[in-house]
């Protein structure tokens, strides 16, 4: 579930195609947006608890980052129709996550997780109030919530998107798009206090998996940090991110 588009109907196929053309796994292949990973899960690990839930690890990449900072880290994603198991990360084998096909209920007891990290997850679900509520009940008392890569309803980049006909989020069934009022009332409505909301992202870090990309990839992620801080500017940035604390 991490970052990627699930589902289809008539009027976004279009769309869809042209998302599967760049390759589902585009994230991991643009080192730019490997940056962006990194510093997810330094952000993390800087806070020093566990164990850390991976919620939609996807390929496993945040997971396997945290995995290496030292993170207590479990990792967890939606398969339709799977039973509750466990198999390894696609991308990380000697690393393992728990998939399952329902798309609400986590398959973990009651204040079981320090933190839960959602990285491009919430806004792809077909019930983000209810997987809100679950998070918060597998939380401890005073758990943190860490949500990256929420889209922003007026980034540029996604105007451009859909403009050129490219995956834009809003274009599919479940697709929901935010702006730093409604992603606090969303998270802040189920418990959660939220310490911090900030907007994030000005450059297309996954435009390119070029040797040139990953040789710059360092100064273009600096770039698109301090392009971030920009008031105002900022409001056009491509991600909000929030750290919230269970209450």
């Amino acid at each position: 579930m991490n970052d990627r588009p699930s589902g289809d109907r008539p009027t976004g196929a279009y769309i869809t195609e042209n998302y599967d053309r760049r390759g589902v796994d585009v994230n991991l292949r643009a080192g730019p947006q490997m940056r962006e990973y990194a510093h997810i899960a330094d952000r993390v690990a800087a806070h020093g608890i566990g164990p850390v839930l991976d919620w939609g690890c996807g390929f496993g990449q945040v997971t396997s980052l945290m995995y290496v900072g030292g993170v207590a880290v479990e990792s967890y994603d939606f398969q339709a129709g799977s039973p509750v198991r466990k198999v390894p990360l696609p991308r990380y084998p000697h690393l393992s996550m728990t998939v399952s096909g329902e798309p609400v209920a986590l398959p973990y007891p009651d204040n079981w997780f320090a933190a839960v990290v959602s990285c491009g997850v919430l806004e792809h679900v077909p019930k983000p109030h209810a997987s809100l509520d679950e998070i918060h009940r597998i939380l401890v008392p005073g758990g943190r919530l860490f949500v990256y890569k929420l889209p922003n309803r007026r980034s540029y980049l996604e105007a451009i998107a859909k403009r050129i006909g490219l995956y834009h989020h809003g274009a599919l069934p479940d697709d929901e798009v935010y702006d730093i009022g409604s992603a606090v009332r969303l998270v802040s409505g189920h418990r959660f206090r939220v310490d911090d909301a900030r907007m994030a992202n000005m450059l297309p870090l996954s435009m390119s998996s070029s040797a040139l990309a990953w040789r710059l990839a360092g100064p273009i992620w600096e770039s698109n940090r301090a392009l971030s801080r920009i008031p105002l500017l900022n409001l056009l940035a491509t991600n909000i991110e929030l750290e919230a604390t269970a209450v």
